[in-house]
């Protein structure tokens, strides 16, 4: 079996760390396609190096843009590279035009589709991942879903109970694996000057935040709240985007919060885990916070990590004045949530299942 790993994205890299790790393990025949959806693969060279993962096989280069012209370079580009090396499934993970750009070309050359991460629900169109996982749930073979609120989310929209296997999230697997590699490449914390539990962590990056004034301008008016309620620092590593926003607005950096440089992975890995609570708009931090153990404020109206909120780990806040009512709410936390997103053995889980599957299909023909 050979299978082709398609990422585009940071947080596509990290969640797919740990099933790399696993096709390595068990000497699966396999290779990565990266798009650069975001960063050019050269940029996320030391990404790999510091994950310890092999190197991409293909570097599409793709770059920023519209979603249909990002989209459409892809599908081109993963087309070609299928056509050529013809795998026999290709796994894609969560939202991205990547991943919608992977799943549509694999679909269309009749090579198994696996999508990592599927289910997720925001209910909101608004949003491009909602459509982009959609999609790709609905024309994908099989359909790793990470708990059984995501199963049942797709069972809801007609797609057969056969293709769907609840693994558990290979976020978990992801900070247990990558949390170790961190301790060994220095301590942020000493760096930055910070005592653990004496402080806050918080991000915001999603266009409908960061673009807007109002939501902006909410965002910071709770960071001031927070400091002067509680008087620790809110330690805010910035995307630069959000930092143009901040200026163009003409909004000053309230008192006590700090406005870092973006930090790589494993700092951050480091930062959230040290953190007594953490305010962002990222899902995937919202799974992270979740695993370990730290309360944590969503700045936004909707989520599709549900989960979080129903075990008592995350609140939903939006952009206003709940922002420090949550916090108030989620600093009293006694941290005895469970963990939904399982035991930190998703990827084995998810190669198991393709295995099985292609064993049966075999037999089949």
């Amino acid at each position: 079996m050979k299978v082709a790993i398609i990422l585009g994205t940071r947080p596509e890299i990290i969640k797919m760390s740990p099933i790399i790790r696993e096709c390595d393990k068990q000497g699966i025949d396999f290779y990565i396609l990266h798009t650069g959806q975001h960063y050019s693969y050269d940029m996320d060279r030391i990404f790999f190096e510091q994950l310890k993962l092999p190197e991409a096989k293909y570097n599409l280069d793709v770059g920023s843009g519209k979603h249909g012209e990002q989209t459409a370079k892809m599908l081109a580009g993963i087309e070609e590279i299928l056509l050529k090396d013809t795998p026999d499934v290709v796994l894609v993970q969560g939202d991205t035009n990547t991943v919608l750009a992977g799943a549509l070309a694999a679909s269309k050359l009749q090579i198994k589709v696996g999508h990592v991460e599927a289910g997720l629900r925001s209910f909101d169109r608004t949003m491009p991942e909602e459509t982009n996982r959609v999609i790709a749930d609905h024309i994908s073979d099989y359909l790793f879903a990470p708990t059984e609120n995501s199963k049942q989310y797709l069972l809801n929209e007609g797609i057969p109970e056969e293709k769907i296997f609840v693994t558990g999230n290979t976020v978990v697997d992801a900070a247990y694996q990558n949390l170790e590699i961190a301790k060994q490449t220095g301590n942020v914390l000493e760096t930055l000057g910070l005592k653990e539990k004496e402080y806050f962590a918080a991000t915001a990056h999603r266009a409908e935040n960061v673009d807007s004034k109002e939501r902006l301008g909410g965002i910071l008016s709770g960071f001031s709240q927070i400091y002067e309620e509680f008087g620790l620092s809110i330690i805010f590593p910035a995307h630069p985007r959000t930092v143009k926003m901040i200026r163009e607005f003409g909004f000053e950096i309230p008192e006590g919060t700090k406005l870092i440089e973006p930090l790589g992975y494993l700092e951050f890995l480091q930062l959230e885990g040290g953190a007594r609570l953490i305010l962002t708009d990222s899902g995937g931090v919202q799974e992270e916070s979740c695993i370990l153990k730290v309360p944590c404020v969503t700045l936004r109206d909707n989520t599709e990590r549900p989960e979080t909120v129903d075990v008592g780990a995350n609140l939903i806040a939006g952009t206003g004045e709940k922002i420090i009512e949550c916090a108030r709410k989620m600093l009293e936390s006694d941290l005895n949530w469970e963990n939904p997103y399982g035991n930190g053995d998703a990827a084995e889980l998810t190669t198991k299942n393709i295995n099985l599957m292609r064993k049966s299909n075999t037999m089949e023909l």
